[in-house]
């Protein structure tokens, strides 16, 4: 694969190389170009916005974004960003980053469907968020070109029916722990997809306590 897409140019260290590597072994091509693409989307993102980030713990957090849609990668109660942070996070370990670093990637990848947070955290942060919602939701869309659109997708398809293959992807990863998607946007994918499913209710919740008043 090119290693300037775009105008950006793909992190190429030890690290790096790792991590293509270990997500290509075991992400569905559907989630490893989907991965690729928020990478790609983030640090045009980031360029745009002149912040600056670090390519490589961009990269990481983007690619190991999904792991926990994956079967062997899916915890039973967790919420999926969760699993994935903790996959990302037992990954770098042996690369000796410092703690600060691993924290960053942990946290663009577990907030990355917490609307509203992330882009008030560091770049490292906001941009794995802010490539998912454009490459997933189409924000921001206007705002890339359309040379840097068709670079990206040229280098890693969307392919036909991307917008409901991810849709399945999300369901079939966390459907056999439906309480996991209280409170984020993945309830909604639930609701779409499972007859049947209600959504636990936050005002229910509440009301439901064991507290008196």
């Amino acid at each position: 694969m090119s290693s300037i897409i775009a105008g950006i140019n793909i992190p190429d260290s030890a690290l790096a190389r790792a991590t293509t590597e270990y997500i290509r072994d075991v992400e569905s091509d559907l989630l490893f170009h989907h991965s690729r693409r928020v990478f790609l989307f983030g640090a045009l993102s980031g360029e745009r916005k002149q912040l600056a980030y670090d390519p490589e713990l961009l990269y990481v957090g983007a690619m190991f974004h999904d792991l926990g849609l994956v079967e062997g990668h899916r915890s039973d109660d967790e919420r999926f960003e969760v699993d994935s942070a903790n996959a990302a996070k037992a990954f770098l370990k042996p690369y000796g980053l410092s703690d600060d670093n691993i924290e960053q990637v942990w946290l663009s990848i577990a907030l990355h469907t917490t609307p509203g947070v992330p882009q008030h955290l560091r770049p490292n942060v906001a941009l794995v968020t802010a490539g998912v919602e454009m490459d997933v939701l189409g924000i921001d869309y206007a705002a890339f070109s359309t040379v840097q659109r068709e670079a990206v997708v040229h280098a890693h398809p969307r392919g036909e029916g991307f917008k409901e293959c991810i849709l399945c992807a999300f369901a079939n990863g966390f459907k056999h722990k439906p309480d996991s998607t209280f409170g984020t946007v993945n309830a909604d994918v639930l609701v779409d997809s499972e007859p049947g499913f209600k959504p636990m209710n936050f005002v229910e919740i509440i009301r439901k306590s064991p507290w008196v008043v």
